[in-house]
């Protein structure tokens, strides 16, 4: 029987990675559809906004992948019991992608003076506000983001954090114990473990 789920994305970890990793703690199965870059342009305006990654489902469509996530944390019941449960794990999800979204023009600078110098920046600006400011979080929720348990905030940070390191060349949790031990918790999950070993390697 074909898997009712199918998950379209990049050959890449990136936006995609922590809804493989919900379906891989939830043990739904879905089809991993991976597309090359250069295969992506006349397949764009066939998606809802242009956008990647995409999920389909019984015939549905849809976009945006924290959405998805957080549809995915629900079904897999790593979401909160109650709507101020879930208001605490959104918080911090929008605060994580909030710290994600300056990183990208890193990512796009392809002059690597101008790279170096954005580099910088982030570590300065912010890395060093946002990241005291959420190991005080982790440490009073008794090692993890929200509601002193495993949530699907945790696992969105532990797919999110390898591009701290990725873009500065740096361990960058090295002086946050308790948010490397949140990415290395939820990585020795045995759903997880196993999924790192057998997915594609790819640098992010």
């Amino acid at each position: 029987m074909a898997p009712q789920y199918k998950l379209t994305y990049f050959d890449i970890r990136g936006l995609a990675e922590t809804i493989r990793y919900l379906f891989k703690y939830g043990e739904i199965e879905f089809e991993d559809v991976r597309i090359k870059h250069e295969n992506w342009p006349p397949l764009k305006d066939s998606t809802p906004f242009g956008v990647l990654p995409i999920l389909e489902h019984n015939g549905k469509v849809v976009g945006q992948s924290i959405a998805i996530a957080r549809y995915l944390g629900r079904k897999v019941k790593l979401a909160g019991e109650n709507e101020w449960e879930n208001l605490e794990i959104d918080a911090v999800v929008d605060t994580l992608n909030d710290m994600k979204s300056k990183l990208s023009a890193i990512f796009a600078e392809k002059d690597e003076a101008k790279k170096k110098v954005l580099i910088e920046a982030v570590k300065k600006d912010t890395f060093s506000f946002y990241l005291p400011r959420l190991e005080a979080i982790v440490k009073k929720n008794k090692g993890y983001f929200a509601l002193g348990r495993l949530t699907w905030a945790d696992f969105y940070f532990a797919t999110v954090s390898p591009a701290y390191d990725l873009v500065t060349g740096e361990d960058i949790l090295a002086s946050y114990p308790n948010l490397k031990s949140v990415r290395e918790k939820v990585n020795a999950l045995p759903a997880i473990k196993k999924w790192i070993e057998v997915r594609p390697k790819t640098d992010f």
